[in-house]
């Protein structure tokens, strides 16, 4: 007797992958979104200017100029605690989310928000970035970006009727079309979209993410500019001592990358135990920004002179060291002090001057090594390590590098994941008691169906007994919660249960009907061995049954039953897959024990 509940499983489709006609649909709304994404980026990109122009030069003026032109004596103390007071009070009265490099907003938002972002952060994001770059932050405008193209995603989805994983799709694709237009690496925030932002790996996801980024792409050359940001030539240290020399930078700026997350959320510690207001916290950190301005004003601002500067190698090795020394400072204080500021810049010069100084004791161009130097950072800082690689290789237009930018960011994720618990990107998330796993598995339960987890020739009570019997039975002898009734055949009749019985109970009318005639109206959701155990888990939250009888699929005879216990099965599998160690083959020299 097919049920509504059964022709619903019927219907299910196997297929590798789960998709329907709604990717297409999310796919045509990324068209705007990536539209969205690219004017935003050029908005901040120009709102950056202004502000740069406004504190350091005295003049409303978008034309981009760098702080180093600048000459104002000590104001470079003044300038940089001015910004971020103001960035501060926006984030007193405006709205606290804008506070921080963007990226772990974005996940926690899209993890525990429903990926629902107001208008109110859309509007403050790129203002307050703006204001705390343009007025010397030591930030780029990465984070700031995707924050601000999430939120064009995510106010866009707001405005249809759409799943809270379909508002998480056209916020990463905003995202992701937010990073593209700024830095003209579409396949670099695709994958960071996959390794950081998604949290899954779907056609509904991707399709429409690459599509958001793509046309980022299309639109950049009329808001940005065309071609890498960085274009090098540096010449490659060919074989297997390139690769050596790459692995070995990796391990290196992974141990910096450790070293820097570690610093910085002490230095955010610190800032806690402040006896003030958070709001005061940036201008407090800017004194220390405008100290290192003083030492050397290449460490002011997104710093995206200095970035190409070491992939040219036009740096001296003075300058380099303190580049290193007085940009990590002052960034990790700033961005420790909550105010507004992306991460991936300031990670490219640390990373890159790393590469640029141990690449003096290894053959070739400085310049390459720095370049490994930026792959690795950013792998090992943010767990992306084929972002990592994809990023330097776009960021230069330096493809022929990609053998050892991989081998670099690969290193550096491998140390960084063996000695720290959590990225620089989700410590703070899980300081607010979140725990977030990145590690992108097949669910047990849809990988194994109904009959490989079930409990086989279970239990029944036949058609036949009556009500009185059925009391008697679960009064004394019943060891489930429900049990399938069937025909004289074995064919499903219904589902009877604990709580029927006791219905029963109170109401001794129907004493002499049968089973059959008590059960026979009921909808009885059922499964079919071919059924995949995640489908059948979610028919039990539906409809609160906590055991689904399996039937054979053409003779509709009960074969067994899938209890909530026979879930967990599927989970200790993989568990005992991940623990357990057998070995098979053995050395011939060996003796049995």
């Amino acid at each position: 007797m097919p049920s509504s509940s059964a022709h619903s499983i019927e219907s299910h489709r196997l297929a590798d992958h789960s998709v329907d006609l709604r990717m297409p649909l999310l796919a045509m709304m990324a068209l705007v979104v990536g539209t969205g994404g690219a004017v935003g980026a050029w908005i901040l990109v120009k709102l950056i200017a202004v502000a740069t122009n406004l504190f350091w030069f005295g003049r409303l003026s978008a034309d981009n100029v760098v702080i180093t032109d600048a000459s104002v004596g000590l104001l470079v103390v003044a300038i940089p605690v001015l910004g971020s007071l103001i960035v501060g009070l926006m984030a007193r009265f405006g709205s606290d989310k804008i506070r921080g490099h963007g990226i772990p907003e974005a996940i926690e938002t899209i993890l525990f928000g429903q990926s629902r972002l107001s208008l109110k952060v859309a509007l403050l994001k790129p203002l307050s970035s703006a204001v705390s770059i343009g007025s010397g932050g030591p930030f780029g405008a990465e984070g700031p970006i995707i924050m601000t193209g999430g939120a064009i995603g995510s106010l866009f989805a707001q405005c249809f009727h759409l799943s809270a994983a379909e508002r998480k799709t056209l916020l990463v694709a905003g995202a992701a079309a937010g990073m593209t237009a700024i830095f003209g690496t579409p396949l670099a925030a695709i994958l960071l979209a996959v390794e950081v932002l998604l949290f899954e790996w779907k056609p509904r996801s991707f399709v429409p993410v690459v599509v958001a980024a793509m046309v980022a792409y299309a639109w950049r050359p009329y808001f940005i500019g065309s071609g890498p940001m960085f274009p090098t030539t540096a010449g490659l240290v060919d074989g297997g001592l390139g690769l050596v020399a790459s692995a070995g930078i990796g391990v290196a700026v992974g141990l910096e990358a450790t070293l820097l997350s570690t610093m910085l959320y002490r230095i955010e510690d610190l800032f806690h135990k402040l006896p003030v207001h958070w709001m005061w916290w940036p201008a407090i950190g800017a004194i220390v920004v405008g100290i290192g301005g003083l030492i050397d004003a290449h460490v002011l601002g997104a710093g995206y002179a200095s970035i190409e500067a070491l992939l040219t190698a036009s740096l001296s090795l003075r300058v380099v060291v303190a580049l290193l020394v007085v940009k990590a400072a002052v960034w990790l204080v700033a961005l420790g002090s909550g105010t507004s500021g992306g991460v991936l810049a300031p990670l490219l010069i640390l990373g890159g001057a790393a590469g640029f100084l141990i690449g003096q004791f290894l053959p070739g161009d400085a310049g390459f090594w720095a370049m490994i130097g930026m792959a690795g950072i950013m792998s090992g800082a943010m767990r992306a390590p084929m972002t990592g690689a994809i990023f330097a290789a776009e960021l230069t237009g330096h493809f022929q590098a990609l053998p050892y930018t991989i081998v670099a960011a690969t290193a550096a994720y491998a140390i960084s994941v063996l000695l720290m618990r959590r990225s620089i990107l989700t410590e703070k998330i899980a300081r607010r008691g979140r725990h977030i796993l990145q590690e992108y598995t097949v669910d047990p339960l849809e990988l194994l169906q109904a009959d490989q987890i079930m409990t086989r020739a279970p239990e029944t009570l036949p058609g036949t007994m009556t009500i009185s019997e059925a009391l008697a039975f679960f009064t004394s002898e019943a060891r489930h919660r429900s049990y399938p009734v069937v025909d004289g055949n074995g064919r499903l009749v219904g589902l009877v249960s604990r709580t029927d019985a006791l219905q029963w109970q109170t109401d001794r009318r129907q004493a002499d009907s049968t089973l059959a005639d008590a059960v026979s109206d009921a909808a009885q959701p059922v499964a079919y061995p071919d059924t995949p155990s995640g489908v059948v888990a979610d028919l039990i939250i539906e409809t609160g049954i906590g055991r689904i009888p399996i039937v054979a699929r053409h003779t509709h005879q009960v074969v067994g039953i899938l209890s909530r216990q026979d879930l967990l099965k599927a989970r200790g599998a993989n568990r005992m897959a991940e623990t357990d160690r057998d070995r098979f083959v053995r050395l011939g020299t060996e003796r049995p024990a």
